[in-house]
């Protein structure tokens, strides 16, 4: 494929043969738990900017989820829970498995019933990708931006990580 028909469709987030390489070598390998996690958390801030990154573990009976990853603990520690049940994100995302994009503040008030925090920390854009395994929703990789849109490139990169950690969240399931 030439490379000026993959530029428009990444336009704003793209990664280096090295960054690839860096993530196939972390999913090949025995390493800690949430190593591809964390490693895409690495790797979307190099390609994207995301200034918040976060990993959601879903549990579809009690209607909750559960973060695993946080790259700004002081503000969202990992453990933390948030109740998802009856909304309209929770039918997109966790029921539905379609990635939910928020723009602009009015979006994050809408959505997010911890939109103080969110808003207080500069960020006015999200991408919540569903992490699915055989069709079903195990959990959330999040990422958030001060800016108040988001670029086509970022939303299929942010598509494309959900896709890569997937192994954090079955080994986490296994364990």
């Amino acid at each position: 494929m030439p490379e000026a028909a993959a530029g428009p469709a990444l336009a704003g987030a793209t990664l280096t043969a090295a960054q690839l390489a860096g993530l196939a070598a972390a999913a090949r390998q025995d390493a800690p738990p949430l190593a591809l996690l964390r490693a895409a958390d690495a790797v979307g801030h190099e390609a994207m900017g995301h200034r918040l990154c976060t990993a959601m573990r879903f549990d579809a009976a009690a209607a909750t989820v559960r973060r695993l990853h946080s790259s700004a603990p002081d503000a969202y520690p990992v453990g933390g829970t948030k109740p998802k049940r009856d909304t309209d994100w929770a039918r997109h995302v966790l029921q539905e498995r379609r990635t939910f994009v928020g723009e602009g503040e009015a979006a994050i008030r809408r959505h997010f019933a911890d939109h103080a925090l969110i808003l207080g920390l500069g960020l006015r854009s999200v991408v919540n990708v569903p992490v699915v395994l055989r069709g079903a929703c195990l959990g959330t990789l999040n990422f958030l931006w001060a800016e108040d849109a988001v670029r086509p490139g970022q939303v299929a990169l942010a598509e494309l990580l959900g896709l890569i950690v997937v192994p954090d969240w079955a080994a986490a399931s296994m364990g």
